[in-house]
């Protein structure tokens, strides 16, 4: 039998009962746009979680306090609680470790900021002049907060673009005018640049003091949330990090290692877990939609078999006339595999619009990927032999005579 006969009769026969064959096209259709779809949901989330890590800074590690515990039960308060760095610590990182590019102890809180009738609820950093270094920060306007602003604990105040606009909209220049911290009157002496993320990762909204400042006026103490430390390139970054943990470890008087009350976290480090929860989560969704791709297999293997009952007349007048169980076969297989590459083009065409949707809806850019479309292609084709098989197999075995008897 010629290719294009074949194709020819597996054509007549699927459109001979379009009602029945575009019904089990659909739950390959369902089945292959689910799968895309979730798959560029999680690897589009993925790539912006990378993004906002990446966006914090480059060859970044962070130094964390441990966790704070109360009196008598011993109850944690989660990591990051406790005031167990100070700004000795910082000073004592920079002065020793020469592979540090910029050290960055910071104070963070959320405060309540008012400026002329208006008010935004936001993160207040304090900071040095080596946060812009290690946070890759860019002055827009004015200047960043200067080591003589640290000394003299000047109430100077660099604003977020986002704050800025909260606080003085979009057409008034901040530079020179005043804010409110806790009471307390700022100066506005810089707006930054742009740079985007989500969440805790960007910095657009925050307000940045000096950090002596904010320890005199906010915090009433001398410790630090966490210190950053830019490392002078990527290979060093591991020794950075065990250099920063023995230096803290002897500070803080601490010989057991697992009883630090810090933890020093490598961006690569963070970039790796925070993948690693994505891309167990991509498979999770895709699991689940793929469950639709094996009904939709079994929903073709009961549309064939009802076919070749239906046809079992037909076949034997085939057999009967020189069709080989190779031609029977193959027709048969034929048929199924135009379903499921029909339906797997079709579910392409529908996972893309699903992706799109949740682009522009959900605020997660979806990312389809060339992998994910030819897995959708390599799926849809063993669907249609492994479902197709067993119909087509019961097909060819067929005997002629018993088959042009049956009513």
């Amino acid at each position: 039998m010629r290719i294009n006969d074949l194709f020819e009769e597996s054509y007549s026969a699927l459109v001979s009962n379009k009602v029945r064959t575009a019904l089990t096209i659909l739950g390959i259709v369902i089945g292959i746009g689910s799968v895309i779809a979730m798959v560029a949901i999680g690897q589009g989330s993925q790539q912006s979680i990378q993004a906002s890590i990446a966006s914090i800074g480059s060859n970044l590690l962070i130094v964390t306090p441990g966790a704070q515990r109360t009196l008598g039960a011993g109850v944690s308060a989660g990591r990051g609680s406790a005031q167990t760095l100070t700004q000795a610590d910082a000073d004592a990182i920079k002065a020793q470790i020469t592979q540090a590019v910029a050290v960055s102890p910071e104070l963070s809180s959320r405060k309540q900021v008012t400026a002329k009738g208006t008010n935004t609820n936001t993160t207040v950093m304090g900071a040095s002049p080596d946060y812009a270094v290690a946070h890759d920060l860019t002055i827009n306007l004015g200047n960043f907060i200067t080591t003589p602003d640290i000394t003299s604990d000047a109430k100077v105040a660099v604003l977020g673009p986002t704050a800025a606009t909260d606080l003085f909209g979009s057409s008034t220049s901040p530079i020179g005018q005043t804010i409110r911290i806790n009471q307390i009157i700022f100066k506005v002496v810089g707006v930054t640049v742009a740079k985007g993320g989500s969440g805790f990762t960007s910095p657009d909204s925050d307000i940045f003091i000096p950090i002596s400042t904010a320890q005199h006026y906010l915090s009433g103490g001398t410790y630090v949330s966490q210190i950053s430390v830019e490392a002078d390139n990527a290979n060093d970054m591991t020794a950075v990090q065990t250099a920063i943990t023995n230096l803290l470890l002897q500070r803080h008087k601490i010989s057991d290692p697992t009883l630090a009350d810090f933890s020093v976290l490598n961006q690569a480090d963070i970039v790796n877990a925070a993948s690693g929860v994505t891309n167990t989560l991509t498979a999770l969704l895709a699991s689940i939609a793929g469950i639709s791709l094996v009904v939709g297999g079994i929903g073709i293997m009961n549309m064939m078999l009802t076919t070749v009952t239906e046809r079992t007349r037909e076949i034997g007048l085939r057999k009967a006339i020189g069709a080989t169980r190779s031609n029977i076969n193959s027709q048969f297989l034929t048929e199924a595999v135009m379903l499921t590459f029909t339906g797997g083009f079709l579910g392409i065409i529908l996972g893309w619009a699903l992706s799109a949707l949740v682009t522009k809806f959900a605020g997660i850019a979806a990312s389809i990927s060339l992998s994910s479309v030819l897995l959708a292609f390599g799926v849809s084709a063993a669907i249609g032999l492994v479902f197709g098989y067993y119909p087509a197999r019961k097909a060819s075995a067929m005997n002629p005579i018993e088959a042009l008897r049956f009513e």
